[in-house]
């Protein structure tokens, strides 16, 4: 029952956040002219007035993207070597068709929607190769290798187990809103909780809190798709985490998932089947400026490419090394990638794959992640820390931070970390566009990944002389102070006799490598004293 209450409690909470609402295209604003903590992309236009730009191509590695969004179709980049729809690969580079870009995650059967995690993906296979294996057997290596996967059964076992167990109870939840709904004749508003008669002790706590938020503002459709949201999240995860995702991956795509240096494989469908978090980051990056439609892009003259690999569930390191090589072959020199995960069974592939990119100047923009980690603790994938001992110099690692200074202005969900993050960036609250030509409201470091591929896209496209890393340090060197303390996501201590528990807070010059916040403004103003 306390973990159904607490999914109710979140609801509250948003709803009395949401009565805060940030100014339109807060990302782009800044905090001194602005009093918001956006990339000052706005005053960086100001401050570049009279001065030209290079187009700038950002491969944009995700869900998918719809190309023809309202806000996004003049700023799809198109292969201009490439004829649609005639079969033929006409550019040869290997890929049929590919005029926006490319997916490595369908094929001649379907698009692949929802995938396992890495971690079941591990368990399924070894699974298999010890399923008649007597422990007694093993020795040296061999041993290791079973004592090292049985450890990971035990990990997914238990992490299944809760992943089931908040599915059913978000179930168990959106079963009680629907029958409130349907004494109320469909309807769901404060007179149908106030309506109804509870059946239990469960349902009293539930209607108790539902009226409550009501009171502060959540409305209808808000709590509907939140419990719509919580039943996509966990239902894969549950669904996927107990089917062969490797038979089911070489009926769809085709390729061999045993095969792990096979490049030519996939389709052109570029949207998939599910493309919200992939058309949401590229209207950060770069939706249409001054159509006086839905949100304003951080970067001018841009081109989004778009390259799919990332499913709901855990991307494959053989799809990401091969997206990575696409977009650095066909001419992005910007790389957004918000996605990540914990294991990196191939990991050498992507890694070879981020040194290619880096041979070629390609600046790569990573997510640092949503699990209120400290990321110097907790390594996740990719990374620009290689196998072979070598950092990637192209490459930067961001935290999401919100609009407004004060204690929580770090999202309380960002990783951070002093020696792995480079710097927080907008990723609370940004509205941007979603499939269909409609817009939504998402939080993330998926979100302030984007911010700062587009602020870095405007320095590589009105100075086109600096290199990637070039490009990283004068983005790192610019960033925007806080003297306050702030919250330190996931991090709490009693306080009290009654032992309440507060928030752990630090100077984000504990949190991150630079220190601050993103602003490309003061960037621009630094570069232009060296011309």
């Amino acid at each position: 029952m306390k973990q159904l209450l607490f999914s109710v409690s979140i609801f509250i909470a948003s709803a009395a956040f949401a009565q805060k609402k940030n100014p339109d295209n807060w990302q782009t604003l800044d905090p001194k002219k602005d009093k918001a903590y956006g990339v000052g992309s706005e005053e960086a236009y100001k401050t570049l007035t009279g001065k030209t730009s290079k187009m700038v191509i950002v491969a944009v590695i995700d869900s998918g993207v719809d190309p023809n969004h309202e806000d996004l179709k003049e700023v799809i980049w198109k292969n201009e070597d490439e004829i649609a729809d005639n079969g033929i690969d006409d550019d040869k580079n290997g890929y049929i068709d590919d005029v926006n870009g490319w997916s490595f995650i369908g094929g001649k059967n379907g698009d692949i929607n929802n995938e396992a995690s890495e971690l079941a993906r591990i368990v399924q296979r070894g699974r298999k190769k010890y399923k008649n294996v007597d422990e007694a057997t093993l020795s040296g290596d061999d041993l290791k290798a079973y004592q090292e996967y049985k450890k990971l059964d035990e990990k997914f076992t238990a992490e299944l187990k809760s992943s089931e167990r908040q599915l059913a109870n978000i179930q168990m939840v959106d079963g009680y809103i629907q029958k409130v709904k349907k004494q109320n004749n469909g309807v769901l508003n404060k007179a149908a909780f106030q309506n109804y008669t509870p059946e239990n002790e469960m349902e009293k706590a539930l209607t108790k809190n539902l009226k409550l938020a009501f009171t502060l503002g959540l409305k209808p459709e808000e709590i509907e798709s939140e419990l719509k949201d919580g039943i996509e999240h966990f239902e894969p995860m549950v669904t996927y985490g107990k089917l062969d995702s490797d038979s089911l991956r070489a009926y769809l795509v085709g390729d061999d998932a045993n095969n792990p240096t096979e490049k030519y494989y996939g389709n052109n469908h570029v949207q998939g089947p599910d493309a919200r978090h992939g058309t949401h980051v590229a209207g950060i990056i770069a939706a249409t400026r001054g159509n006086k439609l839905g949100i304003e892009g951080i970067a001018n003259n841009v081109k989004i490419m778009i390259v799919r690999c990332v499913p709901n569930g855990d991307e494959r390191d053989k799809d990401i090394a091969n997206s990575i090589y696409y977009a650095v072959d066909n001419g992005a020199t910007i790389i957004n990638m918000s996605f990540g995960k914990y294991y990196s069974p191939e990991k050498k592939l992507v890694d070879d794959a981020v040194k290619y990119a880096q041979s070629k100047d390609v600046l790569m923009i990573h997510a640092a992640g949503n699990e209120s980690k400290d990321a110097d603790v907790e390594l996740s994938f990719p990374t620009r820390e290689l196998l072979s001992g070598e950092i990637a110099s192209n490459w930067m690692q961001i935290g999401a931070s919100g609009c407004k200074k004060g204690e929580k202005i770090i999202g309380g969900f960002s990783n951070y970390g002093l020696k792995k993050v480079d710097l927080f960036a907008p990723g609370v609250d940004v509205y941007s566009s979603i499939p269909d030509s409609k817009y939504d409201t998402f939080s993330g470091t998926s979100m302030a990944s984007p911010s700062t591929a587009g602020a870095a896209a405007i320095i590589r496209g009105y100075f086109p002389e600096l290199k990637a890393e070039e490009v990283r340090a004068v983005l790192m060197k610019t960033v925007v102070p806080y003297s306050g303390k702030v919250n330190v996501p996931g991090l709490k201590k009693p306080k009290g006799l009654r032992k309440k528990m507060k928030p752990v807070s630090r100077k984000i010059s504990e949190m991150c490598i630079s220190g601050g916040f993103l602003n490309v403004n003061n960037a621009v103003i630094e570069l232009m004293k060296k011309k």
